[in-house]
């Protein structure tokens, strides 16, 4: 018997970098080398679809989880496609007048210490434990919606100090299972265009962790650290020691150090972006950003956007 295509569970927005680097490291660019390369991938993967975006430049590319689309964003940045991508979204259904959403079935090996925090994380993303057996290392069967694994994986392997093991299957649909808490933190965003500098990027650390370390190139608008706390804090990351003619004793400078310092793969970039964010793709880099990249702009959208939520 012919064996059933799983259909599309999740969906990103594919669109032609506009960003201030755009076009440097690419080689191919355009909307018209974006839309071949995906129709392309439609010959070869029965489980893709490619719909037109809200914009000309832009497309909605659903696949089987974020694995899936990842494996396609790699290999088309291998190519050298340069684009951008929005958060991944679930895909809802509307089964007798119910919205529903994709299900998945969570299968967790991981040392008994750590099962715990497995169990607390995977409840708060409204996922439901169905089994737990074995002694030593222990076998947790979860149901848990698709939504509620977006961002999980980094996560796991930090609560099981690397040790876990986890695996996903398509469940099907069910009902919708309420809100799920999103990220409790916000953005680090550069406040000028220009060449990230240690003295910059030292007073920088303080506010959390920082993304790009010294001489990256940055510009107004782009992700280059992970907020401590909650919203978004604009720094001055190419900011340079101003030169005196007053010099120090020797060995009486102290030595900056930058000591909170991470750079993220693909898979923990989706994770991380926002709604408001994109993930800026070319064959040597990923950068993160702000979808309006300007400051001012970006803070009057926000306060309009607090004002609509109060009335």
């Amino acid at each position: 018997p012919f064996v059933k295509v799983s259909e599309p569970t999740v969906v990103m927005t594919f669109s032609v970098n506009d960003s201030p680097f755009a076009g440097r490291e690419g080689k191919f660019v355009t909307s018209r080398h974006l839309r071949a390369r995906l129709m392309k991938e439609l010959q070869t993967d029965v489980s893709l679809r490619v719909e037109d975006g809200a914009t000309t430049d832009s497309f909605k590319v659903s696949g089987r989880g974020e694995l899936h689309l990842t494996v396609l964003i790699e290999t088309m940045r291998r190519e050298g496609y340069e684009f951008q991508v929005s958060k991944p979204e679930v895909l809802y259904k509307t089964i007798d007048g119910v919205k529903c959403e994709p299900m998945e079935r969570l299968v967790v090996d991981v040392p008994e210490e750590y099962a715990g925090a497995v169990i607390e994380k995977i409840g708060r993303r409204k996922g439901v434990m169905e089994n737990m057996s074995g002694r030593g290392r222990v076998r947790l069967d979860f149901v848990v919606p698709s939504r509620g694994l977006f961002g999980y994986r980094s996560e796991f392997m930090t609560d099981t100090r690397g040790e876990g093991i986890m695996s996903t299957v398509f469940e099907g649909y069910e009902p919708y299972k309420g809100d799920i808490p999103t990220r409790n933190f916000g953005s680090l965003i550069a406040f000028e265009t220009g060449e990230a500098l240690t003295y910059g990027l030292f007073y920088a650390q303080d506010r959390g962790t920082l993304f790009c370390g010294p001489n990256t190139a940055v510009y107004t608008g782009m992700i280059v650290g992970q907020n401590a706390r909650q919203g978004d804090i604009d720094v001055n990351v190419c900011r340079q020691k101003h030169l005196t003619s007053i010099r120090n004793a020797a060995g009486a400078e102290t030595a900056m150090k930058l000591t909170s310092m991470r750079t993220l793969t693909l898979e923990e970039c989706l994770e991380f972006i926002d709604d408001d964010e994109l993930l800026e793709i070319t064959p040597k880099s990923l950068r993160m950003r702000k979808r309006v990249l300007e400051t001012e702009l970006r803070k009057k959208l926000a306060a309009k956007k607090r004002a609509e939520a109060n009335s």
